[in-house]
This record gives C-alpha cells, sequence and structure tokens, in this order.
C-alpha cells in the first residue's frame, strides 16, 4: 500500500453549487463523536482519511444518517480542492458520499449527485494534451503498437479495429512508422465504433471528422489508409431523460455486439486483423444473465471468432468490481491518489489544465461510490483478473518482446523520475512510486496461436 503524504487538518469548508447543501457538515456533529472516530482524529493522514471514508460509507450502508453526517463533518474539515494530494483526493471523495446520501435521504438532503460536474467537451488537440499530461494513456498506446507492428510484420493490408475512450490518439504515431518501412507502408484500414461511454475524455467533433484527420495525416506520410465508422443506425439505448444522466451507459451494448461479424466488418481473408482495446472493457456489464456469461465475456469470444492476429488489452490495474461499497472505496482511494500526487509535481494549483483533469476523476469518483446496479459503470478489473478472463475464454497470452520495453522506458524517461515500469508475468504495467497504474497485455486466439507456432 502507497503511505500517503500526511495532510493538515484546515477548517476550510467545499464551496458546493447548492449553498443549502448539508448545513450540518459545516458546523460541528450534534452528537458526542462516536466510538468509530476516536482512533481516526489525532493525525489526519492518508491512513486516517482511508479510515473515515470507510466509516462514512459504512453508516451510509446501515442507514445511519446522523453517524454519517458526523464523519462528513470531520472529512470536511480536512477537505480542499486546492490543498495537497490528500486533501483534494478528500474533496471529491467526500462530495461523491454526499451524493450517495442524498439518495438514502432525499428529504434532508437537497442535492443531485449529477450537479457536481460540469461536462467539458475537448477539441481534438486538448485531447492530445490531455493525453499528455500523464503517461497513462501514453503507456498504453506505446506498448501496444510495438506488439502490432511485430504481428503484422510480413501483410501488406492492415485493419485495426479500435476500441478506446481516446478515440484515435493512438494512430498518429502509429501511421507515422508505417510510413518509414523500408519495404514501403502497408494499407491500412480503421474501424471505430461509434458509440462510447460519456465519460471524459469528450471530444467536441464527431468521430467522422476526427477519421477525415486521420486520414489527411496519413495521405501526407504517403500511408494507405481507409477510415470506417460502424453502427451509425444503431439505436442509441439513452432512450429516456433519465438515461441521460451522468450514471448511466451511453450506448446499447447489445447491439453492438450484433456488428462483431465478418460480414458487417467487411474482414478480408489477406488483411492482418487487429483488435485494440484502450481503457474500454470496463464499461462492459459483467452481469452474468442467461447462460450464466456476461456481455464482457460475450465480447470477447467475439472478437476470438474473427480470428485476430493480436488483441491488445490496456486499463487501469484496479479492482472495483465488488458490490461491497467499502472495498471499492479502499481500492479506489489507494489507486486514484496517483493522479492527483502526479499532478503535484508539473501543474501549479491554480492550472485550469489541472483543475479540468482531476474534475474528470471526480467524475469517476462520484459513478464508483455514488451508484449500484447499472448505474454503475466504472467496474474495472485488475490485470490478472482481466488475464485470467481471457485464459477462460480462449486465448493465449504473448509476452511483450525487448524491443517494446526499451521503447516504453524510453517514453518514461520523458516524464517525472517516479514514473516506472515493471513485468508482472506476461504483463507490463506502468507504476507512480513503485505502486501499478496501468496494465498492458497482448493476446492470440488459442487457434492462432497453434497456427503461428508461438
Amino acid at each position: 500500500m502507497h503511505v500517503h503524504m500526511k495532510a493538515e487538518l484546515k477548517a476550510t469548508s467545499i464551496s458546493f453549487q447548492n449553498p443549502s447543501l448539508f448545513t450540518t457538515i459545516t458546523s460541528p456533529p450534534p452528537l458526542p463523536q462516536p466510538e468509530a472516530l476516536k482512533g481516526c482524529l489525532g493525525s489526519l493522514d492518508g491512513a486516517c482519511i482511508e479510515k473515515l471514508l470507510l466509516h462514512c460509507a459504512s453508516a451510509l450502508e446501515s442507514n445511519d444518517i446522523t453517524l454519517a453526517q458526523q464523519v462528513m463533518w470531520v472529512l470536511n474539515n480536512v477537505a480542499s480542492p486546492l490543498g495537497d494530494t490528500n486533501q483534494r483526493l478528500t474533496s471529491w471523495f467526500l462530495r461523491a458520499l454526499i451524493s450517495r446520501a442524498s439518495r438514502i435521504c432525499p428529504t434532508s438532503m437537497n442535492f443531485k449527485g449529477s450537479d457536481i460536474i460540469q461536462r467539458r467537451l475537448m477539441s481534438v488537440t486538448e485531447l492530445a494534451g490531455y493525453v499528455d499530461l500523464i503517461p497513462w494513456h501514453r503507456f498504453g498506446f506505446c506498448a501496444s503498437n510495438n506488439e502490432i507492428f511485430k504481428a503484422i510484420k510480413g501483410f501488406k493490408r492492415v485493419h485495426v479495429l479500435d476500441f478506446s475512450i481516446t478515440p484515435c490518439m493512438q494512430w498518429p504515431t502509429f501511421i507515422d512508422s508505417l510510413a518509414k518501412l523500408q519495404e514501403g507502408p502497408p494499407s491500412l484500414r480503421i474501424t471505430v465504433p461509434s458509440f462510447r461511454p460519456m465519460v471524459p475524455p469528450l471530444v467536441n467533433i464527431s468521430i467522422h471528422e476526427v477519421g477525415q484527420r486521420l486520414g489527411n495525416f496519413a495521405k501526407f506520410k504517403d500511408v494507405p489508409f481507409e477510415f470506417n465508422v460502424i453502427g451509425d443506425n444503431v439505436p442509441n439505448s439513452m432512450a429516456s431523460e433519465e438515461s441521460r444522466n451522468i450514471e448511466s451507459t451511453s450506448f446499447n451494448f447489445e447491439s453492438m455486439l450484433s456488428l462483431l461479424n465478418p460480414s458487417m466488418l467487411n474482414l478480408r481473408e489477406d488483411e492482418a486483423l487487429v483488435i485494440n482495446c484502450q481503457n474500454w472493457l470496463r464499461y462492459l456489464s459483467d452481469d452474468r444473465k442467461g447462460q450464466n456469461i456476461s456481455i464482457r465475456d460475450v465480447f470477447m469470444n467475439l472478437v476470438k471468432g474473427l480470428n485476430p492476429q493480436i488483441v491488445l488489452l490496456v486499463d487501469e490495474d484496479c479492482d472495483l468490481s465488488s458490490s461491497s461499497l467499502t472495498s471499492r472505496i479502499t481500492a479506489s482511494f489507494n489507486h486514484l491518489w496517483i493522479p492527483f500526487d502526479a499532478l503535484d509535481t508539473f501543474l501549479p494549483k491554480d492550472s485550469c489544465q489541472r483543475t479540468e483533469f482531476e474534475s474528470d476523476i471526480g467524475q469517476k469518483i462520484e459513478n464508483i461510490i455514488s451508484f449500484e446496479g447499472h448505474q454503475r459503470i466504472e467496474r474495472l478489473e485488475s490485470g490478472m483478473q482481466m488475464s485470467q478472463r481471457m485464459k477462460n475464454v480462449g486465448y493465449f497470452s504473448v509476452p511483450f518482446c525487448d524491443e517494446t520495453v526499451v521503447e516504453v522506458k524510453g517514453l518514461l524517461d520523458e516524464h517525472a523520475s517516479g514514473w516506472g515500469m515493471k513485468r508482472e508475468e506476461n504483463m507490463l504495467v506502468l507504476t507512480w512510486k513503485g505502486n501499478s497504474c496501468v496494465f498492458a497485455t497482448a493476446w492470440v486466439p488459442s487457434e492462432i496461436r497453434d497456427h503461428i507456432g508461438i
């Protein structure tokens, strides 16, 4: 477990959009401190704050609103959106807990959780800057692209089926590398879904325009290029006003699955098919239905049936799949301190870029804590859990080559000294001060493995 920086106890209250919200938070609790809190008030370091968050979660799960208010009052006195790592992180967890409390007791807590975050749409240029802030995305892009190069060697046509939360930001570097091949670049076809979860980062132009700009770059680099969008005519699952809230999924997964067949994707026999999943699988439901199989497993089975040359999976290395609120708070608190701490190294506290980035993380925290059931879409699995899932579905893990390791280490040298990398079995794991952040894995279906003799 990481060691949090010590947080000073300051009587500063969080600025909420609703000034009448939770009046008891900004004044002392009405009852004496319960026994549960007495061991947490001596020195409010990261470990103490975590205990307070867990006490609050337990109180909410048992509908003890009075105890929850008391703990929130203590948390509010240490939380600060402009403070140190612990204080800023605590301010977002407190907001999320208040949001959850308002659902339990809406009469006494006049507050809507969806009012916490103001969604902001970025341009493609701004999104590129977002991706470069900390190497969470670039790490995955770099590791994946090098393995893709190894897998497509000898093919004249390459087809990438790209599932990514940062749409198409990975491919300019890939196209540039293709253009430098001595034998000349293969033709590149990229297919993307027209729909994605409504989670940050969001872009204020259509995926078609993003593809057009990517095509212009490929033309400039003399790389034969084709860009396709699938699912334009798929009915959006956000039919009701309620489903347009922040907590809802933003597209119809079942309809998307119907598109994952050779005919709809126009697969060609002479192509090397690449499946690229960057921070994607967490948003596919893992609820077991029908024949005791989840949409997440159905997706990976359908992908396997397409006979891809390689499948790349990249995501944050954290387990948020538990139905227990306290388990999710522990996991997320010990994981999401990392971007807050990393931002301290290169962005001032009053930086708009930093505020926007941390607000995006706050939206994630709200979904992790405030919602349950189908409304909770942040359901990360750790790298080890995901690896076991892939093996169960019938995939074989491909180790990353030495060239990829060297390339990723070179990328990390461009960032703060706290970033590092380690190997765990066949995974590459991005680390911050020794703590796991993001995992990258490469896979082939067992049938492909037997054919190419891995």
